[in-house]
């Protein structure tokens, strides 16, 4: 048996790496002009077609209407003749006594629905934020705000005309003397509205409060009562500061909502007696819609304009540090 000599087998030849390409299996390739998360049609203009409905319509409501009652205010109008008559309308502004007292009631309206809905609110969101039935509580005190402002309006003047239920409560306790017409006089018109607006407006701001108490991080709240922080500190140094953010929403709808107020008056009052108890609001549609006098309310209308957007954007600014310029 000869042996066999047996030569090694010759190598296989390795095998080369696919070329690469880019892509990978169930991967798509990506060119590098794509951007993520943009369409074939990307570019800073994509979102103009979009947005232009909402631009458009605020033109048609809002800034259309301010610009021809700026225009408007500087002719004499009666609705069907006009003749130019320049600042003639503003300058009658401060010799009139019944805008004066309109813009006392105004601010008479912003002060009152700043101290007692927004106090109010808070005091009660506060009070039943941990309380067994506090949701139920909260719940009673928001109804009022379902309701429609004209409605409001007619429930409190059943309460308060001088035949109203009010004085008829009061007469029935003995208490004749506290019996008066409390829509009659100036300015216990315009407070006796106020506390009927404040009845309406508080269970917002309950509702604005309890979200704002919900959103405190629990362990801020422990930690402070480890260090021995309850009641009136708690409120101060904790809870206060923590519902900044609310407070600024809560006041900033208050004071837009009281330079507006026109259903209220108007239902109970009609701006009377003898246009004592009208707001900016009530005297720029009475003389505008009412006597025919387009010019002067135009002009009433413009200043209200004014005094709500340079109210709101000192609040704003005051309130929100990010919104004042930087300091060189």
């Amino acid at each position: 048996m000869s042996d066999a000599v047996h030569a090694p087998a010759p190598a296989s030849p390795a095998r080369s790496a696919p070329p690469a390409t880019g892509r990978r299996r169930g991967i798509p390739t990506r060119t590098p002009h794509q951007v993520p998360g943009r369409g074939r049609m990307g570019g800073p203009l994509t979102g103009i077609p979009w947005a232009l409905p909402a631009v458009l319509l605020v033109g048609v409501l809002l800034v259309y209407p301010f610009f021809r009652s700026v225009y408007g205010s500087l002719f004499e109008d009666n609705g069907f003749t006009s003749s130019f008559t320049g600042l003639d309308n503003y300058t009658r502004l401060a010799d009139d006594p019944i805008f004066g007292r309109s813009l006392l009631n105004t601010v008479m309206w912003v002060a009152g629905t700043l101290l007692l809905p927004v106090a109010a609110g808070l005091a009660i969101a506060v009070a039943t934020h941990r309380m067994r039935f506090g949701r139920l509580a909260q719940l009673v005190i928001v109804l009022p705000y379902a309701i429609s402002g004209a409605a409001t309006a007619v429930l409190w003047k059943f309460i308060l005309t001088t035949d109203g239920a009010l004085n008829e409560v009061l007469r029935a306790v003995g208490l004749d003397s506290l019996a008066q017409g409390w829509l009659l006089e100036w300015p216990q018109n315009t407070l006796s509205m106020i506390v009927a607006s404040t009845w309406q407006a508080t269970g917002l701001n309950v509702v604005l409060f309890a979200i704002g108490l919900n959103a405190i991080p629990r362990d801020t709240v422990e930690a402070a009562e480890l260090d021995g922080a309850g009641g009136w500190r708690m409120f101060r140094h904790i809870t206060l500061p923590q519902l900044r953010a609310v407070s600024v929403v809560v006041v900033g709808m208050a004071i837009v909502n009281s330079l507006k107020a026109f259903d209220m008056i108007w239902v109970l009052t009609q701006g009377g007696p003898a246009r004592s108890s009208e707001t900016l609001a009530l005297t720029m549609y009475r003389e505008a819609f009412r006597l025919f006098h387009v010019g002067y309310g135009s002009a009433i209308a413009l200043v209200l304009s004014v005094i709500v957007v340079a109210s709101s954007w000192m609040y704003l600014r005051r309130q929100m540090p990010g919104t004042s310029a930087p300091k060189s």
